[in-house]
């Protein structure tokens, strides 16, 4: 695999563009874990040229990185910086007037993954519209894609919009954070339709298809290169009664069931582990399945597609099929629907439906998304 272009610079190392733009300004920041430039993190970069940043915003798993998916993250005072920290994945999700009544100008650096269920995005739409709402401007230092070289999947239908998918998108959508903030804005997607002012600090020597293993993980369970760039198809088994790898040290990779027995010869136990799956699916039970640890995820890039396969093998192999997609059967289930994005993905499995009959029926939306996309691109 070809390595990371060496010329490539996030657009938060790149301060002698942006810094300029917020001497003297009351800066909030909405940064978590990957927020760094080096081995320092931003708000200390930042802090250490003279940089007044009054305010953090944290996302889903916190400021830190270190609360497990989906908890609720609480306000605080960071411990090491002195810094008020306002939770966007607590009481309320976008900042509200008063949280912005204090701020000049907002920094959106939060690395990505390119993926709709992934909830980062959001996050950024809820700050554009606080921006846009109370006349601040906002720069967003642009990050690389993993996932940039593809986009793939059904675009979501307006019924299923939910806390993991907001917009009319593909699960794969191929945007950076700075190429989907110029089409929230640039479609009319924010609350009422307002304009966020928006500069964004373009990555160097980045283009869609440039490789990027990130130096940070950015949260608890896409903990590695592979459970990343498998995510795209493996986080759909979030809606099946399947375990994913929750509660193993290598989430998004192995997939499996107790019912499984005898069907498969893998087998691996999910454990409860603070952080990351306090209480995973089939804890302390033996499942059996699917190892993708070792699988060629360059196979993705070969074939532009998130794979179906793993999930329509796993249905027919599943003896209780009635269960497959039963959210009654566990509180670590998701639907389905909201996942996928449309509403019949699970008849068509269900169905045994061909992946080219169900991928037909992603269009003609998916081919409109693309066209649409090409307006929004910073890079070839």
């Amino acid at each position: 695999m070809p390595e990371t272009a060496p010329q490539l610079r996030t657009g938060a190392e790149q301060t002698q563009v942006y810094v300029p733009l917020l001497k003297g300004k009351r800066v909030g920041m909405v940064l978590n874990q990957t927020s760094v430039i080096g081995a320092q993190t931003t708000v200390d970069s930042l802090r250490a040229l003279g940089l007044n940043i009054v305010k953090i915003f944290g996302p889903e798993h916190g400021f830190r990185g270190n609360t497990s998916a989906g908890l609720s993250v609480k306000d605080e005072i960071d411990q090491k910086t002195g810094i008020k920290v306002v939770s966007l994945y607590g009481k309320h999700h976008r900042p509200t007037d008063a949280d912005m009544s204090d701020l000049d100008i907002v920094i959106f650096d939060i690395q990505d993954v390119g993926v709709r269920f992934y909830t980062y995005i959001n996050t950024l739409q809820y700050v554009m519209e606080a921006c846009a709402a109370n006349d601040k401007e906002l720069i967003v230092l642009d990050r690389p894609n993993p996932n940039g070289y593809y986009v793939d999947g059904p675009v979501l239908e307006p019924q299923h919009v939910s806390g993991i998918g907001l917009k009319p998108i593909p699960i794969v959508h191929g945007l950076t954070v700075g190429e989907y903030a110029g089409m929230l804005n640039g479609e009319g997607w924010l609350d009422n339709k307002l304009k966020c002012k928006l500069k964004v600090i373009k990555v160097e020597g980045y283009t869609h298809d440039t490789p990027y293993d990130l130096p940070v993980k950015p949260s608890p369970n896409l903990n590695s290169r592979q459970a990343i760039l498998l995510y795209p198809s493996t986080c759909l088994f979030e809606g099946t009664y399947l375990n994913h790898g929750r509660g193993t040290q290598y989430p998004f990779t192995v997939i499996g069931s107790p019912f499984l027995k005898g069907k498969y010869s893998f087998s691996f136990t999910p454990r409860s582990i603070k952080g990351m799956a306090e209480t995973p699916i089939f804890q302390d039970q033996v499942c059996y399945g699917l190892d993708l640890r070792t699988y060629d995820v360059e196979e993705f890039r070969r074939t532009r597609k998130i794979n179906l396969s793993w999930l329509m093998e796993l249905y027919k192999a599943s003896p209780n099929k009635q269960d497959f997609f039963n959210t009654k059967l566990s509180k670590q289930m998701g639907v389905i629907e909201r996942l996928v994005g449309v509403s019949d993905f699970r008849h068509q499995i269900m169905e045994g439906k061909t992946e080219a009959e169900i991928r037909a029926s992603w269009e003609p939306g998916l081919s409109r998304y693309k066209t649409m996309r090409k307006k929004y691109l910073l890079y070839p």
